[in-house]
């Protein structure tokens, strides 16, 4: 995970907060968060696909080093990847809500498209 942001934590935290944003976008489809974690979550949001893509052993086994909840594996690997079949990356969108209003962060809206 080479040139990430650093998002204000320590390395454990943020891998940890990346993962758990990742699961949920997967899980649900959408999660709401700030445009700078949105990014980061894009990227590897969009490399757990592609591995669901591939869909073979290897692939899989790659993808649960990464999710830890089974389920949301064989989500990727069942429903959400053969979705994207025909699409060269671009998995995700961004869409700006506007300010927060406790700190003024740009939030947003990361959906799978």
């Amino acid at each position: 995970m080479a040139n990430l942001r650093k998002l204000g934590r320590r390395a454990d935290h943020r891998d940890g907060m990346l993962r758990n944003q990742v699961q949920s976008l997967l899980e649900h489809g959408k999660i709401v968060t700030t445009l700078t974690r949105a990014k980061e979550t894009r990227r590897l949001a969009d490399k757990m696909i592609t591995l669901g893509k591939r869909g073979d052993l290897h692939s899989r086994r790659m993808a649960y080093r990464f999710i830890y909840k089974d389920n949301i594996v064989d989500k990727l690997f069942v429903e959400i990847a053969p979705k994207y079949s025909d699409r060269n990356g671009g998995y995700t969108r961004i869409i700006k809500l506007g300010p927060r209003r406790g700190d003024s962060s740009e939030m947003v809206i990361l959906e799978l498209v």
